[in-house]
């Protein structure tokens, strides 16, 4: 007899875990390259940037040909957002949307028009970052694996979220960072085949890109003291600070977003020339502001810099950042608000030592700073902790950061202030004239672990109220039973759902508050 459809899908799903885990270290391989050369590819352009600019400016009769030069960079990043428009911003709501099934990205012409348009991106200055960019490239990498040995659409979502981690843990040399967003703001679940083939395919990648730029953090603060506890009021005000200005990030964010879409003449993949015309004036004057930010890095540990020279690099940081990212260009949010995060926390480290804080402690703030801001702006506060632990190289920090990020996600949460990266999924959607999935299964297995105080912990299934899906198996220990109406649901175990993608995104929220206790 032929199987159905959802037959089919339930045998291939259960069966196959040996494969994902073989694809996914064929994925880690992949997107490690891949990262590694876009990571020298943005660095030659910053480079060239730099140069050029400080070139013009000591001979200023050539900013008749650095403007034009910088419009057909435009040009040229305007033809490939019109052939490719999926590589717009940093990717990651595009990785997200894809894998909730809402679009179908065509992975080879993402891979190579984003690895172009965002290498002529930072060759602009604009302040764009390469780790979005990096975690949408590997996903590309999972999908293309994934397509290429025929699985099912459910496992090539595992084989982009494999990528999406193994981009991550490139970018940053920050393998358990790349492990934590993939589960936590992609696949958004936790399962031991998720969580098992995104660690292959992570620790992989940062494997080869740490055997290319060695084994440094990427972070070159040194803590010579951590902040004591009779200090930790200090903290308070850092957490209160990052999650206030995190939300005004997130606001002039979207609003910047929506104003470029009001601007008449341009089409939207030509509104990148705004920020690259400013570019060719504001890179002459305030280099400083101008690509990722890592200049900014070296020039917070210098004594003489003043609380007002700090604010004004914040404030010029923060707008040329949303000038460059509100207009569509490729590349990304994450390193630049990790630099607006440590000018934060200079600032607040400064106010402390202007008010008795011993200046050895000066360092402390600016790392604190940035998982605070991290963890207000993406809402991802594991991720934000464990990245910013990883870029320093220590551990000593571990209870202050965590300290700061819960009371900076705190207030932000409190402020409602929608993550980021939600708010940029949601404007994504909108744009697509079909809100249904564009795969030919319609179908799809989705798992959840059961949380302590969960609504299903402790409950029959016939008890709960699950529309439009069904438990087909559920994990307890060692043990994989098919569960029945009578079957009562423990505190850890784990349930594979069936779904239609249909409605996958109402589907997924109503699980999530069903067998999870994350019920905001």
């Amino acid at each position: 007899m032929k199987r159905s459809q959802s037959e089919r899908l339930i045998a291939t799903q259960l069966n196959n875990a040996p494969t994902i885990f073989a694809e996914a270290i064929l994925i880690g391989i992949l997107a490690g390259l891949i990262s590694v050369v876009y990571r020298f590819l943005l660095t030659y352009a910053e480079k060239a940037y730099f140069m050029i600019s400080s070139y013009v400016h000591d001979h200023m009769i050539y900013l008749v040909l650095w403007i034009p030069i910088l419009l057909v960079v435009g040009f040229l990043i305007s033809l490939l957002l019109k052939w490719e428009p999926y590589i717009s911003g940093s990717g990651i709501p595009q990785v997200e949307a894809e894998v909730q099934g809402r679009i179908d990205m065509k992975w080879w012409r993402v891979l190579l028009a984003k690895i172009v348009g965002g290498t002529l991106a930072v060759f602009g200055g604009l302040s764009v970052g390469r780790e979005g960019p990096s975690i949408q490239l590997g996903a590309m990498i999972g999908k293309g694996i994934g397509k290429k040995f025929r699985q099912t659409a459910n496992d090539i979502h595992y084989l982009m979220t494999c990528g999406a981690s193994a981009g991550l843990a490139a970018a940053f040399n920050a393998p358990l960072a790349g492990i934590m967003f993939a589960l936590e703001e992609v696949h958004k679940s936790f399962n031991t085949k998720a969580v098992m083939s995104v660690m292959c395919a992570s620790v992989i990648a940062d494997f080869i890109s740490r055997n290319v730029f060695g084994l440094a953090p990427v972070l070159s603060f040194t803590i010579e003291e951590v902040l004591p506890l009779r200090y930790y009021g200090w903290l308070v005000v850092l957490g209160l600070v990052t999650g206030a200005l995190g939300v005004l990030y997130n606001k002039l964010t979207m609003t910047t977003i929506a104003v470029y879409k009001k601007i008449p003449l341009l089409q939207p993949h030509q509104k990148v020339m705004i920020p690259l015309l400013i570019s060719s004036i504001l890179g002459l004057y305030a280099p400083i502001l101008m690509c990722g930010g890592g200049a900014v890095l070296t020039r917070l540990d210098q004594p003489d810099l003043m609380i007002g020279a700090l604010i004004l690099m914040y404030l010029g940081k923060l707008a040329f950042s949303a000038c460059s990212f509100g207009s569509g260009a490729p590349g990304g949010i994450f390193f630049p608000l990790l630099i607006l995060g440590s000018l934060v926390g200079a600032i607040v480290g400064k106010a402390a030592i202007s008010l008795g804080l011993p200046e050895v402690y000066y360092v402390n703030f600016i790392i604190f700073a940035m998982a605070g801001y991290f963890s207000a702006i993406v809402r991802a506060p594991i991720t934000g902790i464990v990245l910013i632990a990883e870029m320093s190289g220590t551990l000593r920090i571990l209870l202050p950061m965590v300290l700061t990020c819960f009371i900076s996600y705190s207030l932000a949460n409190g402020l409602h202030s929608e993550p980021i990266y939600e708010s940029l999924l949601h404007n994504l959607l909108a744009k697509q004239r079909k809100q249904t999935p564009l795969s030919d299964i319609h179908k799809s297995l989705v798992s959840y672990v059961i949380a302590m105080d969960a609504i299903a912990a402790h409950k029959k299934v016939a008890d709960l109220i699950l529309d439009q899906c069904l438990i087909v198996s559920v994990i307890r220990g060692n043990t994989e039973f098919i569960p029945n109406g009578e079957t009562v649901l423990h505190p850890a175990d784990q349930v594979i759902v069936l779904v239609n993608k249909d409605n996958i995104i109402e589907t997924k929220e109503m699980l999530r508050m069903v067998f999870t206790s994350d019920n905001e």
